[in-house]
Parts: C-alpha cells; sequence; structure tokens
C-alpha cells in the first residue's frame, strides 16, 4: 500500500473507513453529539488508571535504592518491567480485543492492573515486587492496545485527530496524577501505603470507566488464528508508512522515560537537594502535554499529519538542550518544554497509525505501542549506564542520540508523503 497523501480530512485512507464503517448502518459519534462528552471521558478515566498505575513508581525509585540497597539502573527495573510486560501483552490483546471486543478488553484490563497494584504494595521481597509489577503492566496492554483501535472506529473520521489528542491529553494527565501523588506521599507516609493508594484510586476509575463508556457500533470481530494475526501483520510491515511510525514509537518514548528517569537522581544531589514532594511537583510540566496533544491533533487535521510532526521532533530537542543548565529555571523550562513536545509529537503518530490501518485496527495500534513501550524498558534502563558513566551530561547524549534518529524517520516520512502526494 502506497503512503498516501494525508493533508486534513481528505485522505484516501480515511475514506475508505468511513466508506466501511457507515454501510454497517450504524452513526459515528461526532464531537457535540450526545454520546462524544461520555466517550471521551470514560476514555480519559481508562487513560487516567492506566498511567498513573505505570507512572507512580518513578519519583519512588531514589527511595527503593535505599529501601532495597539496589543501585539505580536495577531500581529502574520496577517500571521497566512494567513497560516491558506491557509491550509484550500489547502483542496479544489488540488481536484479541478484534476477537471478543473493545470495551470488554479494556474493563478486564483495568480491573487487574489496579488489583495487582494493591497486592504488589504487600510484597516484602523485591523479586516478588517486580513479579507483580510485571503482571500489572501485562494487564495495563488491554486498555492501551485497544483504546486507540476503539476510538478510530466508534469517532467519526473528522475529528479522530482531536478526539485521539484528547485521550492522549488523558495519559499525560494520569502520568503527571501518578508522579504527583506519589511524589509527595512518600514524603509523608511510607512507599507501601502510597502504592496501595494508587491502587484503590485507579479502582475507582476503573469502575467509572466501565459504566461510562459506550458499547461499539461498528466493532467487526475477526476470527482469531495464526493465519489472521500473520495476514494482518505482513499487511501491515508491507505498508510505506506503518513500520517507520512503529520505530518512532520507539524512539520518542525511549527519550521520555529516560529523561523523566534520571532527572531525578540529579536534582536530589548537590547543588539542588530537592525533596521528595518537590521532585513529585516536577510532574506539573505534564499540563504543556495536556494541551499539546490535542492542540497538534488539531492541527495535524486541518495540515496534514507529514507537515507537522518532524516539527515537534525538533522541539524536544530544544527542550532537552535546556536541561544542561545549572539554573533550575532553565531546567524546569526545558522539561516543559520537552514535554510539550513529546505529546503533540506521540498524538500526531497514534492518529496517523489508526489512519492508515484501514484492517486489524486492534492489531496496528498494539504494534505501534509495542515499539514504544518496548523503547520505554529498553532505553529507559539503558539510561542508568550512561547516568553511572557521566551523569547527567552521559544520560542527555543518549537521549539526543534517539531524538536525532527519530527526527531522521521524520523527515523520511514527511518526502514519502509528499511523493505520493
Amino acid at each position: 500500500m502506497p503512503l498516501t497523501s494525508d493533508k486534513g480530512n481528505g485522505t484516501s485512507d480515511v475514506s475508505n473507513v468511513s466508506f466501511q464503517q457507515s454501510s454497517q448502518g450504524a452513526e459515528f459519534i461526532e464531537r457535540g453529539g450526545p454520546d462524544y462528552r461520555p466517550t471521551m471521558l470514560a476514555l480519559f478515566l481508562g487513560a487516567f488508571s492506566t498511567f498513573a498505575l505505570l507512572y507512580c513508581v518513578q519519583p519512588m525509585l531514589p527511595i527503593l535504592s535505599e529501601a532495597f540497597g539496589i543501585d539505580p539502573a536495577s531500581t529502574s527495573l520496577v517500571l521497566s518491567v512494567s513497560t516491558g510486560m506491557l509491550a509484550v501483552g500489547l502483542l496479544i490483546t489488540g488481536p484479541l480485543s478484534d476477537a471478543i471486543g473493545r470495551k470488554k478488553m479494556m474493563s478486564l484490563a483495568l480491573l487487574s492492573a489496579s488489583a495487582l497494584t494493591i497486592g504488589a504494595s504487600f510484597m516484602q521481597d523485591w523479586g516478588m515486587i517486580l513479579v507483580m509489577r510485571a503482571l500489572a503492566g501485562l494487564s495495563m496492554a488491554g486498555l492501551c492496545g485497544v483504546a486507540m483501535a476503539y476510538l478510530n472506529e466508534e469517532i467519526h473520521p473528522s475529528f479522530i485527530g482531536v478526539s485521539m489528542g484528547l485521550y492522549i491529553g488523558g495519559n499525560a494527565i494520569g502520568g503527571m496524577s501518578g508522579r504527583l501523588i506519589s511524589g509527595v506521599m512518600v514524603d509523608f507516609v511510607n512507599w507501601r501505603v502510597t502504592l496501595a493508594t494508587m491502587g484503590i484510586i485507579s479502582l475507582i476509575s476503573a469502575l467509572a470507566f466501565m459504566k461510562m463508556l459506550p458499547a461499539s457500533r461498528h466493532f467487526e470481530p475477526r476470527k482469531l488464528s495464526i493465519a489472521n494475526l500473520a495476514g494482518a501483520f505482513r499487511l501491515h510491515f508491507r505498508d510505506a508508512g506503518l513500520p517507520w511510525l512503529f520505530l518512532e514509537a520507539f524512539l520518542l518514548m525511549g527519550s521520555f522515560v529516560t529523561l523523566f528517569n534520571y532527572i531525578v537522581y540529579r536534582l536530589l544531589e548537590a547543588p539542588y537537594h530537592f525533596s521528595q514532594t518537590v521532585i513529585g511537583l516536577l510532574s506539573i510540566v505534564y499540563l504543556s502535554g495536556i494541551y499539546s496533544s490535542a492542540w497538534a491533533g488539531g492541527l495535524a487535521d486541518r495540515l496534514g499529519r507529514s507537515r507537522v510532526f518532524w516539527v515537534f521532533v525538533v522541539v524536544m530537542l530544544a527542550g532537552l538542550a535546556l536541561t544542561l543548565a545549572s539554573p533550575v529555571a532553565l531546567i524546569m523550562v526545558g522539561m516543559l518544554i520537552f514535554t510539550f513536545g513529546f505529546f503533540a509529537a506521540h498524538s500526531i503518530a497514534s492518529g496517523w497509525v489508526g489512519q492508515r490501518a484501514t484492517q486489524a485496527r486492534g492489531q496496528a495500534s498494539s504494534l505501534y505501542l509495542f515499539s514504544y513501550y518496548l523503547g520505554s524498558s529498553l532505553a529507559g534502563t539503558l539510561g542508568g549506564t550512561f547516568w553511572d558513566m557521566a551523569g547527567w551530561n552521559g544520560v542527555s547524549a543518549f537521549i539526543a542520540v534517539l531524538l536525532l534518529l527519530a527526527l531522521l524517520v521524520g523527515l523520511r516520512l514527511r518526502r514519502l508523503s509528499m511523493a505520493a502526494a
């Protein structure tokens, strides 16, 4: 399948999707319609629950290092095993949701992840904590790998970009809230109480999600078989653009998680000596991502994804450069800009995948997010080696390499799109 032009809403891929879905006789959910707000609020709660659970351990890394007597790279496994198993789970949950349904898959995922997080707070052995975190990550795949497919099936094609941006904004708020709540709480209560509290909050969000999300209208079950999975896999990787988008996911998320994993260690050291509460409050930079994800999605709907995507990778590089400065104000501005660029780029790429994959969308979303969380797991842990070797300068150099590769891929996608226009 050639890479088609993606200007505005008039793409050939989107037109095909619109024809195929409208032929089923059910109406799309449109912005301003009666089902749009509950749909987006439910998916917001699902994203909030998932990403709060995933990232709530990040501000605790120095405390866990001290509690269990382990180095930063080993401690980062408490996040990396979750993202790694989430990546593995995405290869299963996306195709599974193609067979059993989107809402059922997402609901089960949210309930399981919440329960496993509460269970992890009671574990005494570091190895068992990692096991529980791994299982929680596997459960989270049921939401992450399916929500994008649900949106692309149920939302009117004219509003996919902005709707995907709002969903990604929920990811940002969840990640911010998980870091913020846990970062503040661990200054006042035991980390186990903090982790259990996060599990309870997410359980309540999961129950609200189940009540509010409308049932699928355009979902068509696909028989779960090796032949179907292999056929869809070949279809996606024969596409001129999808494999490059999968690579972008790896590079973008790898750089993002690495920055937030190790900036904590820098700010705890001299001359800053930040408290855990202040470290948790740094998560407010996610507010820029909450705005940029929806704004960039709408911008891509109007101007075309290939035209604006690469710009936000450059924005991330600019933010990274500012974090090399010594003044705290400049470091904070750098984190803010970096976060703005990341969520904008991720929002655009997510919508782009759904636009291109006219078949087996669950599997296409899963492959994108598999790459996304594989980048988080591998790069997030590898960054600890650069921290040990050269501190923040070493970590920044590693992130810069990832982003320069992401920029080259973005420019290639732009050239392919222009050639097909």
